[in-house]
C-alpha cells in the first residue's frame, strides 16, 4: 500500500501553513522553499484544501494561507479525504456493488479491515499532533 503523493505533499503543506496559525499567513513560496516542493504542484493541492474549508487565503502584500480552524480540530483524515477522496484501499471497499465477486470474495473483509484501521489512525491524529512532533524533533536537534 502506498499513500498518494498528493496526500503526502498536501499534508506537509498543511503542517507548514499551520505554523502561521492563527494570524501569520504563509505564502506558497515559503511552503515550497521549506518543504522542497514545486509551487505549481502546491497550487494544485491548495484548491481542494480550500474547497474542503481546511485553508483560507489572505490577499495583499502580507497575504498567504492560513489553516481555517485550530490545528487540534483538523484531523489527518479530513486532509486525506480532501486530497484523495477515500481511504478505501480497494474499489470494492469503497463501493461494494462494483465487484462481481462480492458474495464469494474471501479477501474483501481483509481490505475493509485494513481500510478501517487506516481511517482510525488518520482520525486519531491532528495537525496539532504533527506540529508537536515537529517541535520535539527540533528540540532534540538543538540539544
Amino acid at each position: 500500500m502506498r499513500i498518494p503523493t498528493r496526500t503526502r505533499y498536501g499534508l506537509r503543506a498543511m503542517v507548514e501553513i499551520a505554523t502561521g496559525y492563527p494570524d501569520k499567513p504563509i505564502s506558497l513560496r515559503q511552503v515550497a522553499k521549506k518543504q522542497s516542493l514545486s509551487i505549481k504542484y502546491l497550487e494544485q493541492l491548495i484548491t481542494p484544501l480550500k474547497t474542503a474549508e481546511l485553508v483560507r487565503s489572505i490577499r495583499g502584500v502580507h497575504g498567504g494561507y492560513l489553516i481555517a480552524k485550530p490545528p487540534a480540530e483538523i484531523s489527518l483524515f479530513e486532509i486525506y479525504l480532501a486530497l484523495d477522496g477515500s481511504v478505501a484501499l480497494v474499489d470494492c471497499v469503497a463501493n461494494n456493488n462494483r465487484c462481481p465477486h462480492q458474495d464469494s470474495c474471501t479477501t474483501q473483509p481483509l481490505w475493509a479491515e485494513m481500510s478501517d484501521a487506516l481511517e482510525k489512525i488518520l482520525k486519531s491524529k491532528s495537525i496539532a499532533s504533527l506540529l508537536e512532533e515537529m517541535s520535539q524533533k527540533r528540540d532534540v536537534a538543538n540539544n
